[in-house]
């Protein structure tokens, strides 16, 4: 999702690209080079606020960042579930707060959350264990884990990721008016199940099987939620800020509880 909004938004912007191995990267200004879009590339892993701030303050360096589209992330079949909330939920923080010193009058965050965020019963979600990320990233690991740890083990992967999806989505709202302030702004894009390769891992947990749901009864392509995020980078969007952008091809709108018991089942 990242690389084909990058295709969008290389069209009229310089473009930096970060990922955590140098292997994705060479691929992917190799293929933006061939599109003639030229790419920098920094090695960053998002769990380290360090890194995070290197890449900000080296796009900084190469004129006023005008948006930072924030696609990293693990699902539940790639990571244990302290894994998927220290990348998911704390990388977002990470992120935000790395970009919210540079924010000026126009420039866009997006970060990309999940249709898994809106899943979720309310009763499951520690939300008031939220705001201990952006303070002490270790009591909120702790606090939410203990939520997690209340599944079977098996179960834990699959109930930390739409927390930590829900995180996305409940601090992209909270940093809105920070970055209002700065006449920037800041929104979450929870996307359905998309043909990446992570949505093609999950397709025999769940993803595939949601589609029965969905008023579109197909998984979305890349190039459809790159769309989605593109726009949301865009000057277009200047007034969208503080909300999240649901693009699930309908599944949310045509789910019920009694589906969700029986998907995971």
């Amino acid at each position: 999702m990242g690389l084909a909004t990058a295709r969008i938004l290389g069209r009229s912007h310089s473009v930096l690209l970060a990922d955590i191995g140098h292997d994705g990267l060479s691929a992917a200004r190799a293929e933006l080079d061939g599109l003639g879009i030229e790419a920098e590339s920094m090695v960053c892993d998002i769990t380290d606020r360090s890194a995070v701030e290197a890449v900000v303050d080296r796009a900084a360096s190469i004129g006023p960042i005008a948006a930072v589209v924030h696609a990293a992330g693990l699902s539940p079949q790639m990571a244990d579930a302290r894994s998927i909330l220290t990348v998911n939920a704390l990388g977002t923080v990470n992120v935000t707060q790395a970009v919210l010193p540079h924010a000026h009058s126009g420039l866009r965050l997006v970060n990309v959350a999940s249709m898994a965020a809106h899943l979720v019963p309310r009763a499951v979600l520690p939300r008031r264990s939220y705001p201990l990320a952006a303070t002490n990233p270790d009591r909120f690991l702790s606090r939410v884990m203990q939520r997690v740890n209340l599944a079977p083990k098996s179960l834990r992967p699959g109930m930390a990721y739409p927390i930590s999806k829900d995180f996305v989505v409940w601090y992209s709202k909270r940093l809105a008016s920070s970055f209002g302030a700065k006449d920037a702004g800041i929104v979450s894009v929870s996307p359905g199940s998309i043909d990446t390769a992570m949505g093609r891992l999950e397709a025999d947990h769940g993803a595939a099987e949601m589609l029965k749901f969905a008023a579109i009864k197909r998984f979305g392509s890349v190039e459809e939620i790159a769309e989605v995020l593109a726009f949301c980078a865009s000057d277009k969007a200047r007034y969208l800020t503080g909300t999240d952008v649901l693009c699930d091809g309908g599944v949310v709108a045509g789910v019920r509880r009694r589906d969700l018991l029986r998907v995971q089942h």
